[in-house]
């Protein structure tokens, strides 16, 4: 029998969105760094191991602290299955995940929970990754072009059925319009072509008079310079090369938005074809089945 997650950061819009539309949610926080929450988890990695413990007493720095965690978390994986074995179809799965990149780019622990959550004869669960890049990143296209390397790197190591989205849709309102807006949903070389940020890098400072000895050294002239442009050229060449990647757009603020995207999640962990038909009765009615 399965069951249905996914791995997320914009959970308590998800989840007040679901007990609002009287939906089951379970809701597993895999962050140890998370202190505060709009909706208490139901299972909670702290009740494990936390990273401020770890750093205490191994004196680690929050990266490495980090992945202790999770290797201490991938030896007690009884953890999750005496909490989630229970479970029956109708629960949605929301699993909480830290922000750290370097857990969804190029460290195997991931790919390694995620075998052990949908291996059949277990949880056998239908997982659904959502990767979350704020939109805030569209107006540096260097930054942006970076995220979207980032959310193609964590869909090949992950390997299950993921959407990407543009989250915090709100916070650019009024900046970028949304015709303009439409170019970033699927990435395109071409964005370089007129990146504001880029242009405001090359643009020269007067600020005092040695303005023109600028450190070539410097972020600034680095980040102005012909090699960091050919870098972000390559970058959304081999992005599009692949064309792996395109965005759905996030406003938690909204909840036709959030409705949205969970419709995509639904889909990709195909959680409605598996729910049995219920019956209705009303007063004075036939029992009547869900369509």
């Amino acid at each position: 029998m399965s069951k249905y997650g996914v791995m997320s950061t914009f959970c308590a819009s998800l989840i007040t969105h679901l007990q609002l539309n009287r939906r089951s949610a379970f809701y597993v926080n895999l962050d140890p760094a998370a202190e505060t929450f709009e909706h208490q988890p139901d299972l909670d990695i702290k009740d494990l191991i936390s990273l401020e413990d770890v750093m205490d007493e191994m004196k680690l720095g929050p990266n490495g602290g980090l992945i202790y965690c999770f290797e201490f978390l991938m030896e007690n994986l009884d953890f999750l299955t005496e909490a989630l074995d229970s479970l029956t179809e109708e629960y949605l799965v929301i699993i909480d995940m830290p922000g750290q990149i370097e857990l969804y780019t190029h460290i195997p622990i991931l790919p390694t929970l995620v075998r052990f959550l949908t291996q059949p004869g277990a949880l056998d669960m239908r997982l659904c990754a959502a990767y979350l890049l704020e939109a805030t990143f569209v107006i540096d296209r260097a930054k942006y072009f970076a995220g979207t390397l980032s959310a193609m790197s964590a869909m090949i190591l992950l390997e299950v059925p993921h959407i990407n989205i543009l989250s915090k849709m709100d916070l650019v309102k009024g900046q970028v319009r949304n015709k303009d807006f439409k170019r970033f949903i699927t990435p395109d070389v071409s964005l370089l072509e007129d990146d504001p940020a880029d242009k405001k890098r090359r643009q020269p400072t007067t600020t005092d008079s040695e303005s023109q000895y600028t450190d070539p050294m410097g972020t600034g002239a680095m980040m102005s310079g012909a090699s960091f442009k050919r870098l972000n050229t390559a970058v959304a060449g081999l992005i599009e090369s692949f064309s792996m990647v395109s965005y759905l757009k996030l406003d938690c603020t909204d909840e036709d938005s959030v409705a949205s995207i969970l419709s995509y999640i639904d889909d990709c962990i195909q959680f409605h074809e598996a729910q049995e038909p219920r019956e209705i009765k009303d007063d004075g009615e036939e029992p009547a089945e869900e369509e």
